[in-house]
């Protein structure tokens, strides 16, 4: 749970994860998105798959990223928790 909340400390990562709720897509897809590098956005996908909040998937040539939701759900519920 700690590499979620380090991974959320971000706001290029947090901006990937909104990206990638309204669907799968490619590295060169989200890139486009952003005003940094594809190495840089690369290195924020890699973060985000540790922390296990992304999941990526090989097909033909390209790596697609997807939300992983189960994590997201843990950790809103962890944080719920802290209200009771």
């Amino acid at each position: 749970m700690n590499k979620a909340f380090k991974a959320l400390n971000d706001a290029t990562r947090r901006e990937i994860l909104e990206l990638l709720k309204h669907g799968d897509m490619s590295a060169g897809d989200i890139a486009e998105h952003f005003d940094i590098g594809k190495p840089s956005i690369s290195h924020h996908l890699d973060l985000l798959k540790q922390a296990d909040l992304v999941t990526s998937e090989k097909r033909g040539q390209y790596v697609i990223y997807s939300l992983n939701t189960t994590v997201i759900d843990d950790l809103m519920a962890w944080m719920l928790n802290l209200k009771k």
